[in-house]
């Protein structure tokens, strides 16, 4: 192969190439600047809220009643099944009565004699046949033995103890042929009534005085008769099918922990609330009108920690917010600052944009899918 026809060849090859590189780039050039990065957004707009809190607290029986005996003596029979509810009135306990029928009979006797020797001293009385300081005498001493009659009767009715509410009763703490004092300190059994149940709860004195800041200020609005409703999760988590009644709010702070005793009302009908239950209760604080909400999926924290959030602006382009946030509200945050109504919010697409990018908004749904809609599909820069 000579010289001039391999200078040919180079020369073909470098012609070759330059038309190509050419064509490359005309190719580019008519295929236009790359697409604009897309983000799905949310426009923020104002909306009632209500506000809740949860607060912990244990369960606590409606009514309590201990029983105890209030005259001594041997049991003589136990008439209940233990843990089996009750109704008030019946017999739980008897106590062997003969002492006090015995003490009963006496006293009666004592009375039918007085009650005549009374009756014939009031006859000579009037006839000045006795003085006034023997009648007198007599009818006090009638009248002592009328009250001791009545003793003796309360007293045997006392041998019958029974139950003073109706509830579930639980053991007992005494056997037949035990031997019991009135009055004593240990109960031979305790009632509970179960339905309604109470729920205790403590709220902090610094939550009370905020919401009542907010109320003053009128950043929040009662919710009428819902306002004293309050729902139930149980141990596990679960909700609590029946709703309660907020009863009150104790007047007294616990010195040991800042906090006030919340009491709430709980229908009960199944039993499945007990006493002595760890449960934690959702208290309604208001409804704010105009809240500002924000997913949280679209905020996240700096180095500090301080939450902002982007947006994109009028002009397509992506702006950063710092944000003052409040609660979490479901899957939303209540923003105190740093957002206005009509902005929207970046919610998906955030690793892929910085602030000062130009990009494409299309609204964003709840399926986590954007909208494919033709007026989504318009440039963010003419999105109302």
């Amino acid at each position: 192969m000579n010289k001039t026809y391999r200078v040919g060849l180079i020369a073909a090859a470098v012609i070759l190439a330059t038309g190509l590189m050419l064509g490359g780039c005309n190719q580019q050039n008519a295929a236009g600047p790359p697409p604009l990065p897309e983000v799905a957004v949310v426009t923020i707009g104002p909306k009632p809220v209500t506000l809740t809190t949860e607060l912990p607290g244990r369960t606590a029986a409606y009514l309590i009643a201990e029983v105890r005996p209030q005259v001594s003596g041997i049991i003589q029979k136990r008439l209940f099944t233990e843990g089996a509810d009750v109704r008030s009135g019946q017999v739980l306990f008897q106590i062997d009565p003969a002492l006090y029928q015995a003490s009963l009979a006496r006293s009666e006797a004592q009375l039918t004699t007085l009650q005549l020797k009374e009756k014939r001293l009031k006859e000579l009385l009037s006839d000045k046949a006795v003085s006034q300081q023997d009648y007198d005498d007599t009818s006090a001493a009638l009248k002592s033995v009328q009250a001791e009659v009545q003793a003796a009767r309360i007293n045997l009715k006392y041998t019958t103890i029974t139950a003073p509410i109706s509830g579930r009763i639980g053991k007992s703490s005494i056997t037949v042929g035990a031997l019991v004092t009135a009055h004593q300190p240990v109960a031979l059994a305790t009632i509970q009534q179960m339905n309604p149940m109470y729920v205790d709860v403590t709220q902090s004195t610094t939550d009370i005085l905020r919401l009542q800041r907010q109320l003053a200020k009128g950043q929040i609005d009662q919710n009428g008769k819902n306002q004293k409703k309050v729902e139930l999760l149980l141990v596990d988590g679960s909700m609590y099918p029946l709703k309660g009644n907020l009863q009150f709010r104790d007047v007294s702070v616990d010195p040991t922990t800042g906090s006030v005793v919340l009491r709430i009302v709980f229908p009960n009908p199944r039993g499945i609330l007990l006493p002595g239950m760890y449960v934690r209760t959702v208290v309604q604080e208001g409804i704010q009108k105009n809240a500002i909400m924000v997913p949280q999926q679209a905020v996240s924290r700096d180095s500090k920690g301080n939450p902002k959030t982007l947006i994109v602006d009028t002009e397509g382009k992506v702006q950063q917010r710092q944000l003052t946030l409040e609660r979490a509200v479901g899957n939303d945050w209540l923003v105190l600052s740093g957002l206005q109504a009509g902005e929207r919010v970046i919610v998906e697409g955030i690793l892929k944009v910085k602030p000062g990018m130009t990009v494409k908004a299309v609204p964003f749904s709840q399926s986590g899918k954007t909208s494919e809609k033709k007026q989504d599909a318009v440039p963010a820069a003419k999105a109302n």
